[in-house]
């Protein structure tokens, strides 16, 4: 349910009307300062300070102490009442009240009992000025009662069958924690099958026979007082299916039919809760829990959804292997049916429990204590909601106020007490109670009637010193009842200060937001109200900035070098500045090697570790201003180069002046690797809203280490640290620790409000949900606003959960709508959000555009005009106008064809446009629909338009047949657009001669109807080239080109070359000749580089000699150059230059390249025609000769091996 917040009708009565008048008239109440000395003299009505909580459950075996204590002018005397009478602990000597407080002390451990004190107790805080009451306060003594003896039965249990055991403990105050132990005080093991209920039963979805034991304990564990009670053992035996089985079988004769069923699967059946449905109430604010548990083989596993709608995000968890669902902080929003599925491979079971959230008496407004002056009017306004609503009562000093003493200057109007010319005799406090029957509130506020002259509070002659043009704040701190009123005037005699140059602040203060030299001087404050008048002089003194006019500059210096830095100031001569030199924001290494000036840092003998940023800090009792410059320290030369690296990441984040809204954060710069860090980058993390995900927050420069950070409320903010330099960022820091800030008010409203209707009755209000960080509390909801635009009605108002969309209905058909979305939490409501305008939904729009003219332009574009469609029939935003226009047929033709419509589409309120594109010599339809955001509208009657003739397209084919000596037959086709009434084509040729140009022109005029033509008397063995296009009377079309040769007198035909279609300029082609015909030059290229290669074998096979790689032919000739085959090393001997005798390894192989290089010997493995593919015999012998195909012995009977390498190939090919 969505609570409906409706707007007061108009109609007030004449009294609520003169009651309102008054409220506005209403004087706001004194403010008293927190002045130690003045809150000491003035008279104040009693206030609660402390006080027990309304449940108080004692341990009876302590001493019971109810808190009571207050403050109040005179000191307040204390009195109770127990159980609605008064109490007299005179009487009772167990009982004593401490001193100067009202706290009482029940004394239990002196022989007392606490069930006797059991009650309902109340304090009563009581001065001349009134009576203030603490909350009921009711005593209960916590109660571990033991457990009742049961005989419990041992549990026997089938295998896969569901089983419950009970726990059932004792009622205790308050109740006990549930959980079960074994007897070696183990806890027993949990999982998706076995597990504890909300009610402390132990479930069992389907037994195993692993569940078998005798010490299922359940233990109760009362914290109150600190014992723990057990339940006696149960025991669990399981059957399985196989000892079943086997029991049964002893008991049998071989004849009989036995056997136990197998375990069966079964599907869910729910456990808890039973049934199909429950309900559940729940109060706002506190933890929802819903159960559901269910037995099944295979286990169910459980999921939990709403009902028409999602579970709230960031406030729901599951529990007990989601068995159990657990959301926090409940609101009236979290009502509604959330469905449970328990779900196996066999099926699911589900059950529905109905929640309802109410909610004890909560504050809207409580009220505040009030101050008054003798005559002022004001009020007190107590305002709380719940669910159902409370009522409200007032009491005056505890006592009903409808039978307290009368006040002329009270009246009581429901949950507000106004009050009007109030007298010191009207001071009382006052007590609001609001209550239903989930609890109560219970509030005191007073009303303080004072009569004081003025007083000021700031010293006397108190010197103010600010810096020229900045802001100075002169105090003037007062208190009088009546308020006084404050002036101020600059010097003895001066006159009182006003205009824009002044700021006059309700405290007193007077601020001079620019303050200038000239504005030095004594200043004089006075306050006066009808009982009296006051001053006060305070001084001002002016003084001139202080400026750094010479800074420190960057350095870079060589090791052992020496480098100065210099910091010249100027200042105020009043002023005595101190100047502070800092190394990397730390004190400057106590070295004699660092010299500081009066306007300079030198240092002496640099090494590595003076690299760093040094900062110049000039002070005074009024300002300070500081300048940094980076040291970068290089070796010496001869050195190796510097390695430039990303700067290690900083450490030792500490966040120091915790504030609500703000932070400091400072760290340690990590090494910055040679190369200076220019700024660090501050990243957070929501721990609350967003874990793991971390935000840019700011960044600063690379010489500052630490920062000032703004803060949202409600988030708990965990910070890491970037450094940066010109290299890369650095790794990211530790995380800092930790800083939850307080809760508050939304600061903002959600953005991007808008409102559009899906259904001509509805207007669907969305927006950009607040971010979790935004939220600044917990009980983030949102406020939507809606009313008519330019209708003099009230705003509707709901109250909505965290969601992003509202569904107004009911609503008329687009009309506009003032909306505002407000954010609001448990502390309130944020700023008033700004109004936006939306529309509902809208409906196809009612007329059809009237008047459509077409204006055909050309053959092909045409113009269309309408006239624009009254607003009010669009019914939605006017999208536009969508003309459809479609060919009814051509002209030239008299055919139809198939309707293929076209769509423009003309954005806004156009009321013409253009149609490109169309056919000419053609009929056309067209209409035109107006267009909103729900569709188009009806169309209008179809305008009937025709365009007029155009140029025909190309020809759809020219072929050139039947060549002779002196004649060549042409064929064609018509065009495939004619677009309008062909009258004739158009033959143009001419002859192309062996050097490329062309001859003279000749055009031929053929008739229309024709669609062949033969070519006489033209010349033998020519190439033409024609080009054909057709005409109407609007010209000629786009031309088609051929080229033809005429055959040759020996009878041989020319071929045919068919270029491609085009208009484009003719390009001369050679006449066929067999010299130029590219099979005849490839033909004769063939031929060349087959006598080249045969060359090149011969000279080869010429050269080659005597050298025989052949292992017979070395046996054949005892040449002593030749190196024998080595056993050992695998190697074998060639013949080989007298320059080389080096031989070649077993196994080797020519380069990469396929090519032998010139500095090995002469005779290798390619001229015995192997090249890389040479082999070994196992022997290490040379087998290359045998592989191919072997040849004819030449003449001089040398061998030769075939291989296939390409000078092999070559061999065979000769």
């Amino acid at each position: 349910m969505q609570p409906k917040v409706m707007m007061k009708k108009k109609n007030i009565s004449a009294s609520k009307a003169s009651l309102i008048l008054f409220l506005c008239q209403i004087v706001s109440a004194l403010d008293v300062p927190l002045d130690s000395k003045l809150l000491e003299e003035l008279l104040q009505p009693p206030t609660i300070t402390q006080q027990s909580p309304k449940d108080y459950i004692v341990d009876p075996r302590e001493n019971i102490v109810i808190q009571c204590e207050a403050k109040g002018k005179p000191p307040p005397s204390f009195s109770w009442t127990r159980n609605g009478t008064h109490f007299d602990i005179d009487k009772d000597a167990l009982v004593t009240m401490k001193p100067n407080s009202g706290t009482l002390v029940i004394n239990i451990m002196n022989g007392g009992k606490a069930e006797a004190y059991e009650g309902v107790y109340q304090c009563t805080a009581r001065n001349e000025r009134g009576a203030a009451i603490s909350n009921n306060i009711v005593i209960r003594p916590s109660r571990s009662p033991l457990w009742t003896k049961e005989k419990l039965e041992p549990n026997q249990v089938r295998e896969g069958d569901s089983l419950v055991l009970h726990c059932r403990p004792p009622v205790g105050l308050p109740p006990p924690i549930i959980f079960w132990m074994d007897n070696a005080f183990q806890r027993l093991p949990q999982s998706e099958r076995v597990s504890q209920g909300l009610n402390g039963d132990l479930y069992f979805s389907n037994v195993q026979p692993e569940d078998t034991r005798e010490d299922y304990i359940c233990y109760a564990r009362f914290n109150h007082t600190q014992t723990i009670q057990q339940k006696q053992p149960i025991s669990v035996k399981v059957f399985s299916m196989d000892s079943l089985n086997d029991t049964i079988a002893a008991n049998l004769s071989d004849t009989d039919i036995y056997g136990a069923k197998p375990v069966t699967e079964r599907q869910p059946v729910l456990l808890t809760p039973t049934g199909s449905t429950s309900t559940k109430v729940e109060l706002r604010g506190n933890v929802l829990l819903l159960e559901c548990i269910a037995a099944g083989l295979p286990t169910p596993v459980i999921r939990w959804i709403k009902e028409g709608g999602e579970l709230p995000a960031n406030r729901t968890f599951f529990e007990n292997f989601k068995k159990t669902l657990k959301i926090i902080d409940v609101s009236e929003a979290d009502s509604g049916n959330y469905k449970c599925i328990a779900r196996n491979t066999l099926g699911s079971a589900h059950h529905v429990i109905s929640v309802t959230v109410k909610a004890a008496p909560y504050w809207i407004t409580a009220p505040r204590n009030l101050v008054l002056s003798p005559g002022e009017d004001g009020m007190l306004i107590c305002r709380a909601n719940g669910n159902p609503k409370p009522d409200i009562s007032w009491l005056a000093n505890g006592v009903p106020i409808a039978i307290a003493p009368e006040d002329p200057s009270r009246k009581v109007d429901g949950d507000t007490i106004i009050f009007s010319h109030v007298q010191e005799r009207s001071s009382a406090v006052y007590q609001c109670n609001a209550s239903n029957e989930y609890g109560y509130l219970l509030a005191n506020a007073f009303v303080n009637v004072l009569a004081e002259p003025p007083r000021i509070l700031t010293p006397a002659n108190k010197l103010y010193q600010v810096i020229a043009d900045s802001p100075a704040l002169l105090d003037c701190a007062y208190f009088g009842s009546p308020k006084p009123e404050i002036e101020w005037f600059k010097g003895v005699k001066g006159s009182i200060l006003r205009g824009n140059e002044y700021v006059f602040h309700d405290n007193g203060t007077l601020e001079i937001p620019v303050a200038q030299k000239d504005s030095t001087g004594t200043y004089t404050c006075v306050a006066r109200n009808e009982l009296g008048k006051i001053q006060n002089e305070v001084q001002l003194e002016v003084k001139d900035p202080t400026m750094i006019i010479k800074q420190p500059e960057y350095k870079v210096i060589q090791r052992y070098g020496q480098v100065s830095f210099e910091c010249i100031i100027k200042h105020d001569s009043t002023l005595l500045p101190t100047v502070i030199w800092l190394k990397d924001n730390d004190e400057l290494p106590d070295d004699e090697r660092f010299l500081v000036g009066k306007d300079n840092l030198t240092i002496m003998n640099v090494t590595d570790k003076d690299d760093g940023t040094y900062t110049c800090i000039v002070n005074t009792t009024l300002d300070s201003v500081s300048a940094s410059a980076v040291l970068t320290v290089v070796a010496a030369p001869p050195t190796p180069a510097i390695i430039y690296a990303r700067p290690n990441p900083p450490f030792d984040l500490e966040l120091t002046g915790q504030l609500e809204r703000s932070v400091e954060l400072s760290w340690v710069p990590g090494d910055e690797n040679n190369s200076p860090i220019t700024n660090f980058v501050i990243e957070f993390e929501d721990g609350l809203h967003e874990p793991g995900v971390w935000h840019y927050q700011t960044e600063v420069p690379g010489t500052q280490t630490t920062v000032q950070l703004k803060l949202s409320p409600y988030v708990s903010y965990s910070f890491r640290v970037i450094a940066v330099n010109e290299i890369g960022r650095s790794q990211p820091s530790e995380p800092s620790e930790q800083y939850l800030t307080k809760s508050a008010n939304p600061d903002e409203n959600p953005s991007n409000v808008q409102g559009i209707g899906s259904e001509p009755d509805n207007l669907v209000i969305t927006w950009e949900s607040l971010r979790g960080f935004q939220s600044n509390g917990p009980g983030l909801q949102y406020k939507v606003s809606w009313r008519q635009k330019d209708v003099d009605d009230e705003w509707t108002s709901v109250i909505v959960a965290n969601v992003s969309k509202y569904i107004v209905s009911g609503t008329p058909t687009f009309v506009p709508y003032e909306i505002k979305v407000q954010a609001l939490n448990d502390l309130g409501y944020a700023p008033e959000p700004l109004e936006v305008i939306g529309h509902s939904g809208e409906d196809l729009p009612m007329v059809a555009p009237g008047n459509v003219q077409v204006h055909v332009i050309n053959s092909t574009l045409a113009k269309v005009h309408w006239d624009p469609v009254p607003l009010k029939t669009v019914r939605g935003h006017l999208q536009g106008y969508k003309v459809y226009y479609w060919k009814v047929q051509s002209l030239s033709r008299r055919s139809r064809r198939h309707v293929e419509k076209k769509i423009l589409t003309f954005r806004g309120n156009k009321t013409f446009g253009m149609l490109p594109g169309l056919e000419p010599y053609s009929s056309y339809k067209l209409n035109v629909r107006v267009v909103n955001g729900k569709g188009e509208g009806p169309a209008s009657p179809d305008k009937v338009f025709k365009t007029p003739e155009g140029v025909p397209s190309s020809p759809s084919f020219l072929k050139i047949t039947n060549p002779t000596l002196d004649s060549l037959t042409l064929e064609w086709g018509s065009p495939t657009h004619p677009n309008g009434v062909l009258t004739s084509y158009i033959l143009k040729f001419q002859p192309i001669n062996n050097t490329h140009e062309l001859g003279p022109l000749v055009e031929i005029r053929i008739p229309a109807n024709e669609s062949s033509l033969i070519l006489k008397n033209l010349n033998y063995s020519t190439r033409y080239k024609f080009y054909f296009n057709a005409q109407t009377s609007v010209g000629s079309g786009s031309q088609i080109t051929e080229e033809a040769v005429t055959i040759m007198d020996e009878g041989k035909m020319a071929g045919i070359l068919r270029p491609a279609v085009g208009a484009g300029k003719a390009m001369a082609s050679r006449q066929v000749d067999i010299a130029t015909q590219g099979w005849f030059i490839g033909l004769m290229c063939a031929v060349a580089l087959l006598i080249l290669i045969l060359l090149i074998v011969c000279f080869i096979r010429r050269n080659k000699g005597g050298k025989y790689p052949v292992k017979e032919k070395e046996d054949a000739h005892a040449d002593p150059e030749i190196q024998p085959m080595k056993e050992d090393d695998g190697t074998f001997g060639e013949y080989s230059d007298a320059e080389d005798h080096k031989p070649l390894k077993k196994g080797s192989r020519t380069p990469s390249d396929r090519t032998v290089k010139k500095e090995d010997s002469d005779d290798s493995l390619v001229d015995y025609g192997e090249g890389v593919n040479g082999q070994f015999n196992e022997d290490g012998s040379f087998i290359g000769q045998y592989s191919g195909k072997k040849e004819k012995e030449p003449a001089e009977g040398n061998e030769s091996s075939e291989a296939p390498s390409p000078v092999n190939a070559m061999n065979s090919f000769v």
